[in-house]
């Protein structure tokens, strides 16, 4: 059998240098070949430099998702650090749907060799790859999520990570990211409309994160500056703020406003796999 393991970076390959934990080398390399079962090639595509995960982005979705296609027979194994894990979940479920792939993601909140999850985690990993079956998944504190809709809901916790229900995901338009401006912006109570409507004309489209089930403050500037952004081309995709639920447009008159701009309803997605969404349909 053989196996590729992509690594990106993140606190699994991680040990301590003079300013603190920093990537290390051939760490994860490592332990991944001490684990493998018997008669198992181990392939690997080491990002250079390895990340911290705050810095990953669209270019890095693309590296890995070519290192992917490239070896379109083998289980993969992604190491990737927390802090964006949700993001990479959502942007590998939804470019590769339909694909068939078996891709599972792992990281830790303590590195290797410090006797925290690193190691059970990469265990986990590895029995899930070698077993086969299909889509992307997250091996993480004993268990093994769908990644397409991830939430980091505690930044200390071994058990950080909640797996969110998403609908389906269907084979997208482009399966690469592309330079499009995206970003999340989140309605709080007397948030001001110059700061919106700055935001939007620099981005191509946002996902907003509004109220409840999908209600907004009733601000004739906002819901303008909306309006206007909609009818330039801007894709704007509303969110809940809430962790679970959903929206469920037309429940509240107070939303009416917010739906008469022509905002997209992002259903019960979590704002990364919206993000996502945006880039890819």
């Amino acid at each position: 059998m053989r196996l590729l393991l992509i690594h990106t970076g993140g606190t699994i390959g991680m040990a301590e240098g003079p300013d603190g934990l920093q990537p290390q080398p051939g760490l994860v390399e490592a332990a991944m070949a001490d684990r493998l079962p018997e008669a198992t090639t181990l392939l690997t595509h080491v990002f250079s430099p390895l990340l911290d995960s705050a810095d990953v982005g669209p270019q890095h979705w693309n590296e890995m998702l070519d290192a992917i296609t490239a070896h379109p027979d083998l289980p993969v194994i992604i190491t990737h650090g927390t802090d964006t894990m949700a993001f990479t979940g959502a942007a590998l479920a939804q470019a590769l749907a339909g694909e068939n792939r078996c891709i599972i993601l792992c990281g830790s909140m303590v590195p290797l060799g410090e006797g925290g999850d690193a190691e059970e985690n990469l265990t986990l990993a590895i029995t899930a790859a070698c077993a086969g079956g299909s889509g992307v998944a997250l091996a993480f504190a004993g268990r093994l999520m769908p990644a397409g809709g991830l939430v980091k809901h505690d930044s200390r916790a071994h058990d950080a990570f909640r797996s969110l229900p998403q609908d389906a995901a269907v084979p997208p338009r482009s399966r690469r990211f592309d330079t499009r401006r995206f970003g999340v912006l989140t309605l709080s109570p007397g948030m001001p409309a110059d700061l919106i409507a700055a935001s939007l004309s620099v981005l191509d489209g946002a996902v907003l994160r509004v109220f409840g089930s999908g209600t907004a403050m009733n601000n004739p500037a906002i819901l303008s500056a909306l309006r206007e952004a909609v009818a330039s081309g801007k894709r704007i995709r509303a969110v809940s703020q809430c962790e679970a639920g959903g929206l469920e447009p037309g429940a509240y008159a107070a939303g009416a406003g917010l739906w008469s701009t022509g905002v997209e309803n992002g259903g019960r997605q979590t704002p990364e796999a919206a993000l996502i969404h945006l880039w890819l349909t």
